[in-house]
């Protein structure tokens, strides 16, 4: 699961790190939230001989996959994640794992730890050795009636490792440096050819430090949420507290800006 997440690093770290033309620059951000624009790395078109120019393309997508054949949006479940196992099977999702492969950078991500119908833990997961991550995802382009076109997308999530099972059953899927060739270059490469690197991160890559329950509102979005707190331990016995795992709530008004 990844119902909400953070990038805090700048263009040129992103740039760095995904070979790829972002194009300007934007702020950090430490709480987005599904419906949100989120940035997506996409391949590009192939640079003519001789040139340095990657091949890479940066592109602000609504978080929320909305197949192409969706008449309307309104009527369809918000899928912001999309599982891993199954998405080659499913309508929704074939075309876009054969055709619109991407990579969304992340400083990391929150997950909520559940026990009894009113308390969640949160926990802000990241990295165990600090930097970026790029998270599995997949691109689709909606059109609507009168012709108007947004770009939206999901990220591909997959079973826990053994760090995080205790918090969630399920995980973001990620994608090392080493297959970010593999997995976007979606004209050579298969869904077969790719299905190998949607598996759970080792168990030692990511760390997971609990937060208090301000992520919890899309609308708080200073650094301090992802201050460490001391972990509420009634919640692993069963006892109630307010407080729940937030609901995904439109933050975007309706413009795709980083800012």
């Amino acid at each position: 699961m990844c119902g909400r997440f953070s990038l805090t690093a700048s263009r040129q770290e992103v740039e760095a790190l995904l070979a790829a033309i972002i194009g300007e620059d934007f702020p950090p951000r430490y709480n987005i939230a599904p419906t949100q624009p989120i940035l997506m790395v996409v391949a590009g078109e192939t640079p003519p001989p001789g040139s340095n120019r990657p091949d890479r393309v940066g592109r602000l997508v609504r978080w929320g996959f909305i197949p192409a054949w969706v008449k309307d949006p309104n009527d369809f479940p918000l899928m912001f994640n999309i599982r891993s196992e199954t998405a080659a099977e499913k309508n929704s999702f074939r075309a876009a794992l054969h055709h619109r492969r991407g990579l969304v950078p992340a400083s990391g991500f929150y997950e909520w730890r559940r026990e009894g119908r009113n308390r969640a833990q949160a926990y802000w997961v990241r990295p165990r050795r600090g930097g970026l991550v790029a998270f599995a995802a997949l691109m689709e382009t909606w059109s609507s009636a009168d012709g108007s076109q947004i770009d939206t997308g999901g990220i591909l999530t997959t079973s826990a490792n053994a760090t995080l099972r205790p918090i969630h059953e399920r995980m973001p899927v990620v994608i090392q440096p080493e297959d970010f060739g593999l997995w976007l270059d979606c004209k050579n490469n298969l869904p077969r050819d790719v299905a190998g690197l949607m598996r759970p991160a080792e168990p030692d890559f990511f760390e997971a430090i609990p937060v208090s329950d301000k992520v919890n509102k899309v609308s708080n979005t200073t650094p301090d949420i992802q201050d460490r707190v001391e972990e509420d331990l009634t919640a692993a016995a069963g006892k109630p507290k307010n407080g729940r795992k937030p609901e995904p709530e439109d933050g975007s008004g309706g413009q795709l800006s980083m800012f």
